[in-house]
Formats: C-alpha cells, structure tokens, sequence
C-alpha cells in the first residue's frame, strides 16, 4: 500500500491527477517516473502548436493603442476570442500531457513570473504566447535565462510599465519631462529573485529601475513592432550601484548583468527553494528541505532540471499525501484527466472562473496563492460541491464511481470515504461524492 500511497503523490502533487490506469503505469517505483519526465524535457505540447507568437499579438496590440481601436467593441471581442482560444488550449493541454510533471512545473514558473489580465486587460491576447515564449522553454533549463527571457519578454514590459520607463536625465526625459517606472524593478526585486526579505532597500529600487530604463519594445509601424528593444533614447546615463555593487554605464549590459547576478545571489536562492517546498511539500515548508534545496540551486548554477530532481528525492515531499489542497485548476484538471475530458475548451474557463481562479487572471503581480488558507473556506467549498455535481450530470452513466476511485483515491482514501461513494444512490451521485470528498480535493 506504501507504492500505491506514492504513486497517488507523484500522479497528484507532482502531476496533475490520475488517469485511468495511471497508477498501474507508475507502479512501484514512483520517483522513477516522476524523474524520467525531466528526461524528455519542456516540449512544446501539440494543443498549443498552432496559436500565434507573443511578436505577432504585441504589434497588433500596439497598433491598436496607437489608432486608438483598442477602444473599439470589435478589438475587444477579437482579443476575447483569442485570450478563451489561448486558455483553454493551455488548460486542455494539462489535461491530456503525457508528462503531468512538466506542465505542473510550466503553472508553477507562469504564477512565479505573473503576467496577469487582472491588472492589464490589454494583455489578454499576449498572455498564453509570454508563457510559451518565456516560460515553458525553461522549466528545465537554468532560472538566469527563464528570468532574462521573462524581463525581455514584451508582455512583461508592459504589463509592469518598463516598456514606458524613462531616466530623468536620459536625452529623452530632459526632453519630454517624462519620469521612471520602478514597478517592473521592485517586483523582480521582491517576487521574482531575492525576495520580501532579500536585503534590498528602496534605493536598490530605484537604482535598479534606473538601470532596465531602455528595456522596452519596438514602436508600431516600424520593422522592430513587437518585438524587445533597447532604446538609448531613454536609458539613465551614469554609474549605478544595486545591492552595493558598481553597475558602470553600459546600456543595455547593465541590465543583463544586474539579472545575471540577481539569479546567483544567496537570497534568491533561498527564495526559489521557499517557494518551490511550499508548493510540492507543505503550506508551511519544513526548514530542512528548503536550505537542501537552496544548497542545490547555489550549486549547480541555478539549474532547474536539477533542482527538480533534488525535490523529487526529499523525503519530506512524500511523507503526507494530503498536505496542500488543490487549486482550483488542479481540481479541474484533476477531475477532467480522471474522466477523459471532451467538450468545449471554452467551457473550461468558465469553470475555473466560477471556482475562483481565471487562467492568468492572478489578482496582483504576486500571482496566485499557494496556501489552503487562501482556497479553501465555506463559500469555495459549496462551489466546489456544485461544481462537482453538476460535473457528475454530464458524464457519461455508464462510468463505475468506485472504478474511478480505485483509479485515483484509493491509496490514501478513509474507509468511511469508499463506502460513501460505493453506497450512493446512483451513479451520478457516486461520483459527486468522489469529486467532493477530502482526498480528492487534496494533493
């Protein structure tokens, strides 16, 4: 039973839910499975094949800012469109991959480096293309160049106002009394690499906003439409000192300097771990685990294939199959992987809407939480139960609750739990009460 306990883990909390039969498939060596997905690396999953580039949606997006249609009830529909074509597509792929595991790990790093159309509704039509582009390519590659690919990425230069950053004393602030932004600066400072308690001061901030001013995108109606560029016009001239170190003029090197060395530093390291144990292992991540994982990331540079590896080893990862509670989106793709979705991908974001967890709708630049405390209270609890309800409604009768539960829950489920759903009135009741239950709303 102990196997089965950890297939339910690695299926689960380093997946996304079983499938039927999965459990069988990973059979007795859990951690094997789970690690020969890194082996197969971050490709490109073939839902996501045919939608367009993140340079394509960011010029027709700047063109309509500059003709002023981006006002119009018909860019605003098209852009609708596009952002359900584009979420739904990146939430039926989670359902369908072969390799759970690295889709867990694209969420993970997306939420991390948040793009949200919460903040900006402009972006809703870039959002799916920055994680393709920025994200997915290095889940299993080193964090310096997810983080490099993140800060040059035109969904996240607009999205935290980088893109109209502008140095006081650069030849086009002198000009145009135009001011800086330091949002972009203080997020990658607090979020994205040293964290809250990193060391930082409002005078990194800024001198950090001062060095990425000149990081931006290319105008409308030019060959660079679209696109990252660097804009001297723009740029604060002179020496500048971030985290007590020297950056010397250099343009646009300042900035990669500046995120080469953010990505090595100590507490960057110890923030990435933090984050990466609260999400894998428990709410509150045990002191042991972290610094083991922290040690990993200084070590090897930052590699994330490898800091993956060193998780899925940690003992502490799969000692209580219950500790985190699903999201709403792992819900829905939990239970959709389990019962072979098919339908209308549209509807999917409906789903997760009325659950509380619009795809890249985070509500700030911290992206979702990660936390029971944050998911799970007595209003989210009746949806979830409607949900699953009205989940059971539209299933096919002729599907087995117990089948599916022995497929999923089983492992780690209460007695008193498979007797309910074996005694159900019906079907459909049965596997309301599967969706429903504890462990199944838990990872």
């Amino acid at each position: 039973m102990i196997a089965k306990a950890e297939g339910f883990v690695a299926l689960t909390r380093f997946g996304l839910g079983a499938g039927l039969g999965d459990l069988d498939r990973v059979g007795g060596d859990a951690r094997g499975w789970t690690q020969a997905q890194l082996d197969r690396g971050s490709q490109l999953p073939p839902e996501l094949a045919d939608l367009g580039s993140g340079e394509q949606q960011a010029r027709t997006l700047l063109a309509a800012i500059q003709d002023k249609s981006i006002q119009r009830e018909e860019f605003r529909q098209q852009t609708r469109a596009l952002y359900l074509q584009e979420a739904g597509q990146r939430t039926l792929a989670a359902i369908t991959s072969p390799t759970p595991l690295i889709e867990r790990l694209v969420h993970f790093w997306s939420n991390h480096f948040t793009v949200s159309v919460a903040g900006k509704p402009i972006l809703a039509g870039l959002v799916g293309a920055y994680e393709r582009e920025a994200i997915r390519p290095y889940v299993t590659g080193r964090f310096a160049d997810m983080l490099r690919a993140v800060v040059g990425h035109p969904a996240m230069l607009l999205y935290l106002d980088n893109a109209t950053s502008v140095g006081p004393d650069s030849r086009a602030g002198r000009l145009r009394d135009k001011g800086l932004n330091e949002n972009l600066a203080r997020e990658l400072l607090e979020l994205h690499t040293l964290g809250v308690d990193g060391g930082y001061t409002q005078a990194d901030v800024q001198e950090f906003a001062k060095i990425l001013t000149g990081w931006s995108v290319g105008r409308p109606k030019t060959a660079e439409a679209g696109t990252f560029q660097f804009h001297p016009m723009i740029h604060e001239p002179g020496d500048k000192t971030l985290l007590g170190k020297r950056y010397p003029e250099a343009g646009m090197a300042e900035g990669e300097a500046a995120l080469r060395d953010l990505a090595r530093h100590p507490a960057t390291a110890r923030h990435i771990a933090t984050q990466l144990a609260r999400h894998f292992i428990a709410d509150q991540p045990p002191a042991p685990a972290v610094e083991r994982l922290a040690r990993v990331f200084r070590d090897t540079d930052g590699d994330l294939a490898q800091l993956t590896r060193a998780l899925i080893a940690l003992p502490e990862a799969w000692a209580d199959p219950l500790a985190k509670v699903k999201t709403p989106t792992e819900f829905v793709v939990s239970a959709l992987r389990l019962t072979t979705f098919k339908g209308e991908t549209e509807k999917l974001v409906g789903s997760l809407t009325l659950l509380g967890q619009t795809p890249f709708g985070a509500p700030s630049p911290a992206g979702w939480p990660d936390t029971a405390a944050d998911w799970i209270g007595p209003e989210a609890i009746m949806q979830r139960i409607d949900w699953s309800m009205a989940l059971a409604q539209r299933l096919p009768r002729d599907l087995s609750p117990m089948t599916l539960a022995d497929a999923s829950i089983a492992p780690v489920a209460a007695r008193d739990t498979m007797l309910a759903i074996q005694r159900a009135a019906d079907v459909r009741e049965g596997l309301a009460l599967l969706f429903a239950s504890r462990e199944f709303q838990r990872r």
